[in-house]
């Protein structure tokens, strides 16, 4: 892919105050989209938005909370108004960096709904308010922030993730006929300063150690899956899972 792949279009990526989405975000400036870089800490992402003009991008902040729908509302009315309306989507904020570890039969109720609002019903709520711009446009694409948690022992946080498989298959077929794609990313074991923050160092040792590929992934290695999903390179690519984790899971 080249500087100006993206030139002309306009991306919203959530979550993007910091590691996987500020990837995402600097990723897609890098290649000449406009950026609404959007997470419920704003000052992380007026952090990221700095970084994708710095490298020669187009972007600005924006604060918002997925679980909210005035907020995100809000959030797609920047997009249009700064660049003039939306042609990617970027659903990668989630509650995962400092989040409780506890099991479905005991966590308690009001933080599981929380959870489940941002983790699950979130990425929903944004497709909803972003939607309009992209089929006014002509169509566009979405990528979903999954994880092969979903396929694995994870508590609640896997139960959502595997929600966000189901919902981006859902919304391949709602969506195809205004010409907008829905795809999903499933990263691995990844180094980020929210992983690093929930997953102890000897647990994590021992899952990188049964990769196929022995090392932990970074933000970076997640990045050309993101760019080739919204790109035209991927125009009969929807409704789909993408697995970038090491070989952490081998599905037929």
């Amino acid at each position: 892919m080249s500087a100006d792949d993206f030139a002309g279009k306009v991306a919203v990526v959530t979550g993007a105050g910091r590691g996987i989405g500020r990837a995402y975000a600097e990723g897609l400036g890098a290649r000449g989209a406009a950026v609404l870089v959007a997470d419920i800490d704003e000052a992380g992402a007026k952090e990221t938005a700095q970084s994708v003009v710095a490298a020669g991008g187009t972007a600005v902040a924006a604060p918002v909370d997925i679980a909210d729908p005035d907020s995100v509302a809000a959030m797609a009315g920047a997009a249009t108004e700064h660049f003039g309306g939306i042609d990617f989507l970027v659903n990668n904020a989630a509650i995962f960096g400092g989040m409780k570890l506890d099991f479905l039969l005991t966590v308690d109720w009001e933080y599981l709904q929380r959870f489940l609002d941002v983790n699950l019903l979130g990425a929903l709520v944004c497709v909803r308010a972003c939607y309009p711009s992209m089929a006014a446009r002509g169509g566009g694409a979405i990528v979903n922030q999954s994880s092969t948690a979903a396929y694995l022992y994870a508590g609640y946080y896997g139960w959502a993730k595997a929600g966000v498989n189901s919902l981006t298959q859902q919304l391949a077929h709602e969506l195809g006929g205004m010409n907008i794609r829905v795809n999903a990313i499933a990263p691995g074991p990844t180094d980020t300063e929210a992983a690093r923050s929930v997953v102890p160092e000897a647990y994590m040792r021992d899952l990188v150690g049964s990769l196929a590929l022995k090392r932990q992934g970074t933000p970076e290695d997640l990045v050309g899956m993101c760019m080739f999903l919204l790109s035209d390179d991927a125009r009969w690519v929807t409704g789909h899972i993408f697995n970038v984790d090491g070989g952490q899971v081998m599905r037929p």
